[in-house]
């Protein structure tokens, strides 16, 4: 059951964020504010030397603050979310794993505090974010090469720059990738509520599209619906919606979806299936349920369905020149 799956990941968040100073109430993903540490030659990191369940492998060290060299920067870190894909590579069972021993984190927003003598694209002040996964985010300052960050706007919210580099860019990037969609078309996707979901919404909306949003059904539904409609969600529908026939008269007022965003799997994952039109594409870029994805043949067969998956981190190695940054791929 990927609610049980879900619930983990929130407990699992919450241990992580009490392990730094942590600002409470953030909204998911959840995001960890930073204070320096006394000794201006030692951090504070969440470090983890072998794989595991994040809450016995990750440990708090204080950590010796590097020189700055030539192409260095010096970085303050002001905030990181903990996202799921952070807790999968603690755990061994990532795509691509850092070395090891490694600094926790994938995603995070710091502001520069000093450069080195060759760096050209940052100065002190500005905010940085990293160019790719596996940077460390989870410590209080660090000296990262200039090439391993990105400059963002410093008058943008704290938590959306945190939170920048990956849900965002990974719905923007299923949203146009995978199918030729003209504004009026429909998008149907599940985990709506999710941090890449709401990026699915804001981002279909700005580009015309028509969004069918799935959650999972909760006593306070309303309020969630709310939410999202406040995002721009034209339709949302429980998971047991989804599953009544009566739900195809939806399609009398959108256009059948040729776009279907899959982030649970399972049952989920079916029920989007059946909804696409012919010959669209499912792209799956999660499975919270943990179950596999069932396909009909006749889906495949009769409406030429096609089922691709997404996942931003082999997207920026094929489209950037510094190759995989110093990970080591899963076998």
């Amino acid at each position: 059951m990927w609610v049980s799956r879900v619930l983990w990941l929130a407990r699992t968040a919450a241990l992580l964020r009490r392990r730094l100073l942590v600002a409470p109430g953030c909204p998911r993903p959840a995001t960890t504010a930073y204070s320096a540490s006394a000794d201006p030659s030692r951090v504070r990191a969440l470090v983890y030397e072998h794989h595991g369940h994040p809450a016995k492998v990750v440990e708090l060290k204080n950590l010796e603050l590097p020189a700055v060299g030539g192409s260095d920067v010096h970085v303050k870190m002001l905030a990181a979310p903990i996202n799921p894909s952070d807790i999968n590579m603690i755990q061994g069972n990532y795509g691509l794993l850092p070395k090891l021993p490694a600094v926790g984190g994938n995603e995070g927003v710091g502001q520069v505090v000093a450069v080195g003598s060759s760096v050209t694209g940052v100065k002190p002040g500005d905010w940085v974010i990293p160019a790719a996964a596996g940077l460390g985010t989870w410590r209080t300052e660090a000296v990262f090469n200039e090439e391993a960050l990105i400059a963002v706007p410093s008058d943008i919210p704290l938590q959306s720059a945190a939170t920048l580099s990956v849900n965002p860019c990974t719905a923007y990037r299923m949203l146009t990738d995978f199918e030729q969609l003209q504004p009026g078309d429909s998008v149907i996707q599940n985990a709506s509520n999710s941090g890449v979901g709401q990026a699915v919404i804001q981002i279909a909306r700005a580009l015309g599209l028509r969004t069918i949003n799935v959650v999972r059904d909760r006593p306070d539904i309303q309020t969630l619906t709310n939410k999202l409609k406040n995002l721009g969600a034209e339709h949302i529908i429980t998971e047991e919606e989804l599953r009544k026939p009566e739900t195809k008269s939806l399609f009398k007022d959108v256009p059948q979806p040729r776009l279907a965003l899959n982030c649970v799997g399972g049952r989920s994952s079916t029920e989007l299936l059946r909804h696409l039109a012919p010959g669209g594409t499912m792209v799956t870029y999660g499975g919270m349920a943990k179950q596999p994805i069932i396909a009909s043949v006749s889906q495949l067969i009769f409406k030429d369905l096609k089922l691709r998956g997404f996942w931003l981190s082999q997207w920026k190695k094929d489209h950037s020149p510094g190759g995989n940054f110093g990970f080591r791929r899963l076998q």
